[in-house]
This record gives structure tokens, C-alpha cells and sequence, in this order.
């Protein structure tokens, strides 16, 4: 077990479940004191009740609201002292072709997974940077390939990578690693509240759960590679050969892509 983690005050937005939930259950036998956040009242009660003994703050917070944000940031401040990492985790997706959707559902997308990110790093950089720690965005390979049916959630993760970018470049003199991580199909709640075109959640998943990464198993390599202070991560061996045929051989990427998503022209996944 690392101790890189001992006694580090780490700030997880989407903790509740899927690989937030995951990364708590992880960091919690390694000594860290975990601050999260989520919408759900209930959810937060449940796992404070599972580790009532420790150090495990929580606040409901939506993080598409800034002052929601601020509030759990200072919050944890407040309670701890300070941030070392920041893991902004939490997300949502969608499943509904672009033709067939509300604008309202791509400003949610947006609001949740870039601007999400963006509030709760405002308000806790300056605790990041006076201990030289790190954040972390959860991305996704739609951060790199556009996806079907995923419109507004690949220009959030387009988005997040590029101000991630940014950020990084400009704390390299401040001693704050930025980096961004890309997990591939994960088992989580994420596709089960994808939004749908009138952004609804859908309530169910398309891909078989049983065949993709355990949320486990994903947030240890999260933790090794924010130990290992990386600046990107991608998991798996079908995300990295995305990115490669994507960058090299785009019009290839865009026939494969189009016959993973769609098949007898509808899209199915």
C-alpha cells in the first residue's frame, strides 16, 4: 500500500458512486482525508455511514452551480486546512443524435463537466498552489474523437482538455501538476443517467456491464498516475488506438467510429 497518500486532503466532486466512489474506498485504508460532494442527499448520508470513522467530509453540492462549488471548496478548506489534489470526477453523458436534440441538453452537458471543473479549481487553486499538489480531470476519449450521439458530451471533454492544457502550462513554475485522465467504458452510474434528446436520463445502460472496466480497477490507475505525476493517462488499448488512427489516418477514424456506434443506420451504442 502507498503512502504517498497519507494524510494528503483530497477533494473528489462525484464521490458517491461509480469511480469516485471507487477512489474513496481506495484512499481511505491509505490515510488520506477525503472531502466530496454530490447532488444527492441520501447517497452522501449512505457513505458517511459506511466509513463513520475516518476522515470523510461531504457536502450536497451541484457542481454546474459555482456557488455550490465554492461552498464545498471552502468547506474543505475549512475542515482540513487546505487541498493537495483536486479530482474533478464528476460527469454526465448523453445518448441522442445532435438533429434530434434540445440546445439545452449540450449548455448541461457543459455546465456539469467543463465549467464543474472549472469552479471548483478556481476556488481551490490557491490552496493547490501553496502546496504544490495536483488536479485532475476526468476525461474521456471523446475528448480526443468526436462520438455519435455524443455531441455536447465530446465538446465538454474537448473543452476540459484544452483548458486543462492551458492550466498546466501556465503552473509549471508553481510546482502543480494538471493532468487529465481518460478511462475508456467504465462500469458506472454515467450511462445510466446519460441525457437523452429532451435532457432526460435515459435509466438505462446499452453497453453490456459485465465486459468493461470495474470502477475499481480504473481508479487504481487513476491514483498510480497521479502519484507518478503524469500529464495524461489513457486506459485502454481501443482509446489509444482511437487517438492514434484519429490523428493519422482521420477519415479511417471516421468510418470505424461511425460503424461501432451505428448499426442498420441507427445508432446503438
Amino acid at each position: 500500500m502507498s503512502s504517498f497518500f497519507q494524510n494528503k486532503v483530497v477533494a473528489i466532486t462525484g464521490g458517491s458512486e461509480g469511480i469516485g466512489k471507487a477512489l474513496i474506498d481506495l484512499l481511505i485504508p491509505m490515510g488520506a482525508k477525503i472531502a466530496t460532494c454530490g447532488r444527492t442527499y441520501e447517497k452522501l448520508y449512505n457513505l458517511q455511514m459506511e466509513y463513520t470513522n475516518v476522515m470523510l467530509h461531504t457536502v450536497v453540492a451541484d457542481v454546474s452551480n459555482e456557488q455550490d462549488c465554492k461552498k464545498f471548496i471552502d468547506s474543505t478548506i475549512k475542515t482540513f486546512g487546505g487541498i493537495d489534489i483536486l479530482i474533478n470526477n464528476a460527469g454526465m453523458s448523453m445518448r441522442a443524435l445532435f438533429k434530434d436534440s434540445s440546445v439545452d441538453v449540450i449548455k448541461k452537458l457543459m455546465d456539469i463537466n467543463f465549467f464543474g471543473t472549472v469552479y471548483c479549481t478556481k476556488h481551490a487553486l490557491a490552496s493547490l498552489i501553496e502546496r504544490k499538489g495536483t488536479v485532475v480531470g476526468v476525461s474521456s476519449i471523446a475528448g480526443y474523437r468526436g462520438l455519435p450521439g455524443r455531441s455536447g458530451y465530446s465538446a465538454s471533454k474537448f473543452a476540459l482538455q484544452g483548458w486543462l492544457e492551458s492550466l498546466r502550462t501556465e503552473l509549471l513554475e508553481d510546482g502543480v501538476n494538471v493532468m487529465w485522465v481518460c478511462p475508456g467504458f467504465t462500469a458506472s452510474n454515467i450511462r445510466f443517467s446519460a441525457l437523452n434528446n429532451k435532457g432526460e436520463a435515459t435509466g438505462e445502460s446499452v453497453m453490456d456491464e459485465g465486459k468493461i472496466m470495474p470502477a475499481e480497477e480504473c481508479a487504481k490507475y487513476i491514483l498510480n498516475a497521479i502519484e507518478k505525476k503524469k500529464r495524461t493517462m489513457v486506459l485502454t488499448f481501443q482509446g489509444k488506438q482511437t487517438i492514434f488512427l484519429n490523428k493519422f489516418f482521420p477519415s479511417l477514424a471516421d468510418k470505424l467510429v461511425h460503424n461501432f456506434y451505428y448499426k442498420k443506420g441507427k445508432l446503438v451504442k
